[in-house]
């Protein structure tokens, strides 16, 4: 990520990237600068990569093709969005905090791909409470739950290459979703890179069904979101048929086909067992303590 040098933006003459973090107070909060200029300062900013290059988005979005996305450092007031009971107990409260950070407001983080949101998601921890991530991790030999530190400044970017495509023989249509042929049924299925708010949608049907029914919704449920069209038929409840009665073959190649398309961060990263030194890279474990370090 690239900080945005805020001085070409301010009449008055703005921090170095080595101020004091005090000194990072957004100007539109006073009406006037106070001696010393401390309420002059803006908040810095930085240049987010997008794991889809902004290849996979419509003409009209304001992400089309741009590659980066600019927001801003986390500050005191976003403590407060995050660490709000309403905003909890709603679940939107990292929402909240994305969709104030992102400096282009014409960009609904909702319409962002699950990993671009995934990428500002992680910038926004990083630049509020730094890339270092401490978590409990199981190990997979002995385990055995550790504390491990991870960096987050090391975590990398994938984007779907040709060559990963051509293996899995995938076509990338002009309506930028991606055209794959099952194996045991022969069908000719078109996938469909999420959204958060596909991903929002999900969660709330999640939630709906446990409450009313008890059922955990499985793979099934989310591989439906992820089918544009199956032989042409764009029905979803003609599809909501097909996936159930799918055969399992035919799921695991979806699965593998999505994970190969999507644009995303990967978050795996090495992880030595102090217990049995076994070594292994492991997924990061994403839990509250992501935005609420302790």
């Amino acid at each position: 990520m690239a900080r945005r040098n805020n001085q070409d933006r301010l009449k008055a003459p703005g921090p170095t990237p080595d101020a004091s973090p005090a000194a990072f107070v957004e100007a539109e909060n006073s009406a006037q600068p106070q001696k010393g200029g401390l309420l002059s300062f803006v908040a810095p900013t930085e240049f987010v990569e997008l794991p889809s290059r902004g290849k996979f988005y419509s003409k009209d979005h304001p992400l089309h093709n741009k590659d980066v996305v600019e927001i801003r450092f986390m500050t005191a007031k976003h403590e407060d969005i995050l660490s709000s009971p309403t905003l909890l107990r709603k679940g939107v409260a990292v929402d909240r905090l994305l969709a104030d950070l992102v400096v282009d407001k014409s960009i609904n983080v909702d319409s962002l791909l699950i990993g671009d949101k995934n990428a500002v998601t992680i910038a926004a921890r990083k630049t509020g409470y730094g890339s270092d991530y401490t978590i409990g991790v199981t190990c997979p030999a002995c385990f055995t739950n550790v504390k491990h530190k991870f960096d987050l400044d090391k975590l990398e970017n994938n984007f779907p290459e040709k060559e990963d495509l051509k293996d899995l023989n995938i076509t990338l249509t002009k309506n930028n979703t991606f055209m794959i042929d099952l194996p045991v049924t022969k069908v000719k299925v078109e996938l469909k890179l999420l959204t958060g708010q596909d991903d929002k949608a999900l969660d709330n049907y999640r939630k709906m069904m446990k409450k009313h029914s008890g059922v955990e919704i499985g793979l099934s449920d989310q591989i439906k979101q992820m089918i544009a069209s199956a032989n042409g038929e764009e029905d979803s409840n003609l599809i909501g048929q097909f996936v159930d009665n799918m055969p399992a073959m035919d799921s695991k190649f979806i699965r593998a086909c999505y994970a190969a398309v999507m644009p995303n961060v990967s978050m795996k990263q090495d992880f030595k067992c102090p217990a049995c030194d076994h070594d292994e890279e492991v997924d990061i474990p994403l839990t509250a303590e992501f935005f609420w370090p302790r």
